[in-house]
């Protein structure tokens, strides 16, 4: 059995799915740490997520693994567990950046789809029902306002020691929505059949409950 949930960031579908993940007793995968990942790499190397040729022969050798301790997925990249860094601010653009590069998703796509092949699994992304897993038996599409997700992305980087500004974090939001969703390759989209969720004015139980409701009837 596999599920997605796409939607932009801070619409709340890593929560959602977590929790999910422990509910119905599946694997999660969160798709988004692993391009995260790949653009901490990329920029503790010194390469910039736009250079497109330096970014793809990165990643020709690339190593990644996932797995979970104490309930909490970890990535590697050439054996160096980058979890602690990739949810830094400075990464979530440079994440959606390097996203852009057909190689990139490519490769991590392969990868997604192999896990997904032998687990039953939960993922969430971008292109999770749309591209990755196009034949996915539940789909679902989370959004929120930008005002309302960015509170919510203040907040957890709060929690985490990063000061930023709401103004900033906003003009960030509505900056990556506006690449996610124009980028010529596997862009954000609705995903065709998916149920569309808007979590503005949900609690996490809430919308954990609906989704699951619709796989257990």
């Amino acid at each position: 059995m596999n599920i997605t949930i796409d939607g932009p960031g801070g619409s709340g579908k890593s929560t959602v799915a977590k929790l999910i993940a422990k509910k119905l007793s599946v694997s999660y995968l969160d798709t988004g740490a692993m391009y995260r990942a790949i653009a901490y790499y990329a920029l503790k190397k010194g390469v910039e997520p736009d250079d497109e040729p330096t970014v793809i022969a990165l990643i020709e050798n690339l190593e990644m693994k996932l797995w979970e301790e104490n309930g909490v997925q970890q990535v590697s990249v050439n054996g160096e567990n980058v979890t602690p860094f990739i949810r830094e601010h400075n990464i979530s653009m440079a994440a959606s950046t390097i996203s852009k590069i057909p190689a990139v998703r490519i490769k991590l796509v392969e990868l997604q789809r192999k896990i997904a092949s032998v687990t039953d699994c939960i993922m969430d992304g971008r292109d999770c029902g749309s591209f990755v897993l196009p034949d996915a038996e539940y789909k679902f599409y989370m959004t929120a306002s930008s005002d309302v997700r960015a509170e919510r992305r203040r907040k957890e980087l709060a929690l985490k020691g990063q000061d930023i500004p709401f103004e900033e974090i906003k003009k960030d939001i509505e900056a990556r929505d506006k690449q996610d969703m124009t980028r010529s390759f596997a862009p954000l989209v609705v995903p065709d059949k998916a149920v569309v969720i808007d979590t503005s004015e949900m609690t996490v139980d809430e919308v954990v409950n609906l989704i699951c409701g619709y796989i257990c009837r």
